[in-house]
């Protein structure tokens, strides 16, 4: 569980400290990723700058859902293969992150409806990061998997 949390907090760091052009879209996606409570739940990791989740933690990455990415022209993208916006190009970070939210299985949301529910009767609001044994969604073809560790 730290250790999802910590990987979110090692890729908000890296984002606010990039001075790409494009970083402050990324920066932008990064923190909408991590807003929603879904997505939170699992292991985010980034190959070639595009941002994908995993319901195992390294080495032995187990990706689901679609990957996400910041595009020079301002757009973000949503898509099933990698760096391939197959399920949209979006205005805003928020929009991507909700389509990519629609896009995952019911074992992460279904997870998420348990956590909201646990942190309500034992009165917390600080997100818990488990993680899931089995694979959700369709996988994108990774080129690099260690790129930005």
């Amino acid at each position: 569980m730290r250790r999802v949390e910590s990987e979110w907090q090692h890729l908000r760091l890296e984002a606010s400290e990039l001075s790409h052009p494009w970083a402050p879209a990324y920066r932008s996606l990064i923190e909408a990723a991590y807003a929603e409570l879904t997505l939170r739940t699992l292991y985010p990791f980034t190959s070639h700058w595009a941002l994908r989740f995993s319901t195992t933690t390294r080495p032995d990455l187990n990706p689901t859902g679609p990957c996400l990415t910041a595009n020079s022209d301002g757009t973000f993208g949503v898509g099933r293969g990698f760096l391939t916006p197959d399920l949209g190009l979006f205005a805003t970070p928020g929009e991507a992150v909700a389509r990519a939210v629609r896009e995952l299985s019911p074992g992460p949301s279904q997870l998420t409806d348990r956590l909201r529910a646990r942190q309500r009767s034992s009165g917390t609001t600080q997100s818990s990061s488990p993680t899931l044994s089995t694979s959700h969604g369709e996988r994108c073809q990774l080129r690099s998997q260690s790129q930005h560790v």
